[in-house]
């Protein structure tokens, strides 16, 4: 049985789990010291939001390289927040190893999706 075609982003399971590790950004961050409201704590958030976001633009994209290149760019703000996830732990601002799972699952997922739509004849 052959699986239909996402119609919305929404429907996307790299999407799903990318809003779920937002939201425990927002969680976790909201523990952080007052003095990184400006700096760490809106860093964090912002390239958080900008996974699932991508994943959103690039959606609607036309062209496989169109769709493509908006998922490396969350794969870079994926990585911009596995770094934030290190400092974090090297300031003591919280435990995190259960995101750190999250971001791995999204990680993963994000490549998949990309090597799908890049393969010949997709």
């Amino acid at each position: 049985m052959k699986r239909q075609p996402a119609r919305r982003f929404q429907d996307l399971i790299v999407w799903q789990k990318a809003h779920q590790f937002v939201l425990s950004v927002y969680r976790y961050t909201a523990n952080f010291p007052k003095t990184e409201k400006y700096g760490l704590t809106s860093q964090f958030r912002r390239a958080a939001i900008s996974i699932p976001a991508n994943i959103a633009e690039g959606f609607k994209k036309k062209s496989s390289p169109d769709k493509a290149r908006f998922f490396n760019i969350a794969q870079g703000s994926l990585e911009e927040c596995r770094y934030y996830l290190i400092l974090s732990h090297d300031l003591d601002y919280g435990e995190n190893s259960a995101i750190q799972q999250e971001i791995q699952e999204v990680s993963k997922l994000l490549q998949a999706y990309i090597s799908s739509i890049l393969a010949p004849g997709s």
